[in-house]
């Protein structure tokens, strides 16, 4: 919104049983996304997770490295607002100069061509990371695997029946937060959700912070993995599907920018601790 424009930007009212607002053109936006991180300096890889196509993932190592950020979407195929905010973070390219960067832009590639959340196969991709079901999350893996360990994980989502934009913080050490910066930051572009209880969980000012007990989560979503495998600090950001597409967009770009930023801010403190 605009200096000017202070109204709140509303639901639309699309979102009855699921989601049934824009879609995208996947394979239209990965070849642009592709040449956009070719041009700003990433280094593209191709992750093979069927025959007839490839996800692309994304790296760029700053010489001048104090801290390493992924950065996930796409991972339900009815959630467009995380691909095209990946493309506007590497299009716009405003990062730290001491980050090194991972991203993995659209692993539900078919999801995507179907608008389900699930892959063809009707599996839900972030239910899978134990279980290793889906050539989808076992290509996943196999490339996170030859990853160094990562200081800060964003995994970037939708939800059809939200209120408002909301996140999941794990961050079992008691780091230093990022969650009230990205909500802060995101409340300027679309409502934060202040619901005491989200998706059956307490939240406070949009903030879940849920159980990370290994034994309570039969099973993995991403987020768990990577906490479980690759860091020690996760955030799952949702933004509310039933907001216009550019909201959805603009609050997720926003909420990563704050994390990044205030993470730059922070990494050489003991403060993160």
């Amino acid at each position: 919104m605009s200096a000017a424009d202070t109204r709140s930007p509303a639901k639309l009212g699309k979102n009855k049983k699921n989601y049934a607002g824009e879609t995208i053109a996947v394979r239209k936006l990965i070849p642009d996304m592709v040449a956009s991180a070719r041009v700003n300096g990433w280094a593209v890889e191709w992750l093979k997770i069927h025959p007839d196509h490839e996800a692309p993932v994304f790296s760029r190592v700053s010489d001048q490295e104090n801290f390493r950020v992924y950065i996930s979407s796409g991972v339900h195929g009815d959630e467009p607002a995380g691909p095209l905010a990946i493309q506007k973070l590497i299009e716009e390219d405003q990062w730290p100069s001491t980050a090194s960067l991972w991203v993995v832009p659209c692993l539900n590639m078919s999801g995507f061509e179907l608008n389900q959340r699930e892959n063809p196969d009707g599996i839900d991709l972030n239910r899978d990371y134990m279980d290793l079901q889906t050539a989808e999350v076992r290509a996943h893996i196999g490339w996170l695997e030859k990853q160094p360990p990562f200081d800060l994980c964003l995994c970037l989502h939708e939800d059809w029946e939200a209120g408002g934009f909301y996140l999941y913080e794990q961050n079992p050490e008691h780091r230093f937060s990022l969650a009230d910066a990205m909500t802060r930051r995101v409340s300027g572009i679309c409502p934060v959700d202040p619901s005491p209880i989200i998706e059956n969980r307490p939240a406070t000012n949009g903030i879940i912070r849920p159980d990370v007990d290994i034994n309570k989560r039969p099973q993995w979503p991403e987020a768990f993995y990577l906490l479980m495998n690759k860091t020690r600090q996760t955030y799952t950001l949702e933004a509310p599907s039933d907001f216009a597409l550019p909201v959805r967009v603009g609050a997720l770009v926003a909420a990563v920018r704050a994390a990044v930023d205030a993470f730059a801010a922070k990494a050489c403190s003991t403060e993160l601790y």
